[in-house]
C-alpha cells in the first residue's frame, strides 16, 4: 500500500520556501522545537552526541538540524521534495550535515532495519493514511534497546476546539485546512499501534499553548498535543 497522502504532501510543498521563516506558518514549529529537542535529549541520557538518528517526516529540517547541532549523525526523510530542497539549502547557512532523502519510511525499513539509535516522527502521523504502518517501520529501523519518539494530536472535542478552531481560525497560528480532526490519534490508539510494533512506552507528555503569553510548555495535559517516548 502506498502510505502517502499526496494532498498533504502538496500542501506542505506549497509552503516550502517559508520553512525557515520564524514568522511564517511554521512559527509554531520553531517555537516548540527547543521543547521537543530538550525532551528527546533528556530521554537519551542528556546527550545526542555520536548517536545515529533518523527523523521521519523531517520537512524543512527544523528538528533534524537541531539534533545535528547536538553532535548526532542525522538522516532526514520526507516525501515533499520542495521541503527537502529547502532543507538542503539551509545546510549551506548552518554549516551542519544532515543526509536528506526522499523515501517512504517503509521502504527505508527494508534496507536499514536496526541501524538507528534513535528514530523521531513528530507532527507527521496525523497526515498519513495509515499511521500504524509508519510506527511499525520506525520500530523496525531502530536498534534493539533504541529510542523512538512520536508526537501527534489527540482526537476529542477539546482538540477540535484548540487545534483547529483556535489555532487555524481564531489565532491563525496555522493555515486553515492544516489538520483533519478525523486523522487525529488518541493516546490509547498510539499505544496500541506501538505495542503491536514491539515498542514499550517509557513516557508521554503533553504540549500546551497559552494564547495570552504566547508560550508553549511541556505539561502532563495530553488532551491536545502530546509527545511519546518508546523503547524497543
Amino acid at each position: 500500500m502506498n502510505n502517502v497522502d499526496f494532498n498533504e504532501v502538496d500542501k506542505f510543498a506549497a509552503l516550502a520556501s517559508r520553512w525557515w521563516d520564524k514568522n511564517s506558518e511554521f512559527k509554531p514549529l520553531h517555537d516548540i522545537n527547543p521543547l521537543r529537542l530538550d525532551y528527546i535529549k533528556q530521554r537519551c541520557n542528556n546527550t545526542l552526541a555520536n548517536k545515529n538518528i533518523l527523523d521521519v517526516g523531517c520537512g524543512g529540517g527544523i528538528l533534524s538540524e537541531a539534533m545535528a547541532s547536538e553532535g548526532a549523525t542525522v538522516t532526514g526523510i520526507d516525501m515533499a521534495e520542495a521541503g527537502l530542497e529547502v532543507a538542503k539549502l539551509h545546510l549551506l547557512e548552518s554549516g551542519l550535515e544532515v543526509d536528506y532523502q526522499k523515501i517512504p519510511v517503509e521502504e527505508l525499513a527494508k534496507t536499514h532495519a536496526g541501524q538507528f539509535d534513535v528514530v523521531t516522527c513528530l507532527e507527521m502521523l496525523e497526515h498519513v493514511p495509515d499511521p500504524s504502518s509508519i510506527i511499525k517501520a520506525c520500530a523496525a529501523l531502530v536498534k534493539p534497546g533504541g529510542q523512538v519518539f512520536l508526537s501527534t494530536i489527540n482526537r476529542n472535542a477539546k482538540s477540535y476546539l484548540f487545534a483547529i478552531i483556535g489555532a487555524e481560525y481564531v489565532l491563525k497560528l496555522l493555515p486553515q485546512g492544516t489538520h483533519d480532526w478525523d486523522k487525529f490519534i488518541q493516546p490509547s490508539e498510539m499505544d496500541d499501534y506501538s505495542r503491536q510494533a514491539d515498542l514499550a512506552l517509557k513516557g508521554m507528555i503533553g504540549m500546551t499553548y497559552n494564547p495570552f503569553t504566547k508560550v508553549y510548555k511541556l505539561e502532563d495535559d495530553v488532551s491536545v498535543n502530546y509527545l511519546c517516548h518508546y523503547s524497543k
